[in-house]
């Protein structure tokens, strides 16, 4: 087996990525051919978002197999970022495509279309839905596995897909029972809508980490909960700073203990609190500094003065 095969078989975000990939690119084809056969400008438009799945799809993958390089001496953080790029390349891509969907639109509600061939439309919606639906799911675990941001826009991509099926084939329907081909467009509008909407979202996501956001509250949450843990010891902490990378998370904060103890008594608490914090947030970078508690206030960045109270409790200083 090549190497590159053997490395995506055994890499979850790789493979959603390139099952992501080929499943665009198929239903690319299908709807393609079917808009050029019906006539229809929301099957177009569904074909044209298909377009853009391939090169979001592929911005996924490349994203996913850089960001799992290791560190480097040019890049001693690793290479995260790249997800986060692929996701703001994602962004970008999906509004342009729901601008030209807008413009097909309203160019066809000026110049309404005469005919549309309804019952291979409804088909070949139907099979997108269906595919993508799957897709989906898999995509979706996959993110949440690995905690890829680039998994994570590619999911909502791929469920704009799934709503503009279900769009698609609404309109299609109405148009077989009335004989209006002007469902057709307004579908296509309002898909367009859908599509910046999502567009905003994902490019949002993508430049969140490109900016270095705190991880989530439930995330700082847990780190405290370890720090707690060990309040027999720890006697406070401040300066926490979290951020994250790809599919890494980088905490770092400074950790007040008790002047008398020894080096390796504070080195062995710091290796068991990096051990929680790995075990409970998988990929997380972790750098503690140690201070000898001198009965300063001790001010963590996201909160009021803390310290660590009987029982492991944070209570005001």
């Amino acid at each position: 087996m090549a190497p590159a095969l053997a490395r995506l078989r055994s890499d979850l975000p790789s493979r959603a990525a390139a099952l992501s990939l080929v499943s665009n690119a198929g239903l690319l084809v299908l709807k393609l051919v079917v808009a050029m056969i019906t006539g229809s400008v929301a099957i177009l438009s569904d074909a044209i978002d298909s377009g853009e799945d391939v090169l979001a799809s592929s911005f996924a993958l490349l994203g996913v197999r850089l960001s799992a390089r290791p560190a480097d001496e040019e890049h001693p953080y690793g290479h995260g970022k790249a997800e986060s790029l692929a996701a703001i390349g994602q962004g970008i891509l999906i509004s342009a495509g729901a601008g030209f969907v807008a413009f097909q639109a309203i160019r066809r509600l000026i110049e309404p279309q005469e005919e549309i061939g309804v019952g291979l439309g409804l088909g070949a919606m139907g099979v997108s839905a269906v595919v993508n639906l799957l897709v989906v799911l898999y995509v979706m675990r996959a993110a949440r596995l690995t905690g890829s941001v680039a998994l994570v826009s590619d999911a909502r991509h791929l469920w704009t897909n799934v709503v503009q099926a279900g769009t698609v084939m609404a309109a299609l329907t109405l148009v077989a029972i009335t004989g209006q081909t002007l469902f057709d467009p307004v579908a296509a509008l309002l898909l367009s809508a859908f599509l910046f909407w999502t567009a905003f979202r994902v490019f949002r996501l993508g430049m969140g980490e490109t900016m270095d956001v705190r991880l989530p509250g439930g995330e700082l949450e847990v780190i405290e909960a370890c720090i707690r843990k060990h309040s027999a010891q720890v006697r406070g902490y401040h300066h926490l700073r979290t951020r994250k990378s790809g599919r890494q998370r980088y905490i770092d904060f400074h950790m007040v203990v008790n002047p008398r103890m020894s080096v390796g008594e504070t080195h062995r608490i710091c290796d068991r609190i990096e051990e929680d914090l790995r075990r409970r947030l998988p990929g997380s970078v972790v750098t503690i500094h140690v201070e000898p508690d001198d009965g300063r206030p001790v001010e963590p960045f996201h909160r009021g003065p803390m310290r660590m109270g009987g029982g492991g409790r944070q209570q005001p200083s």
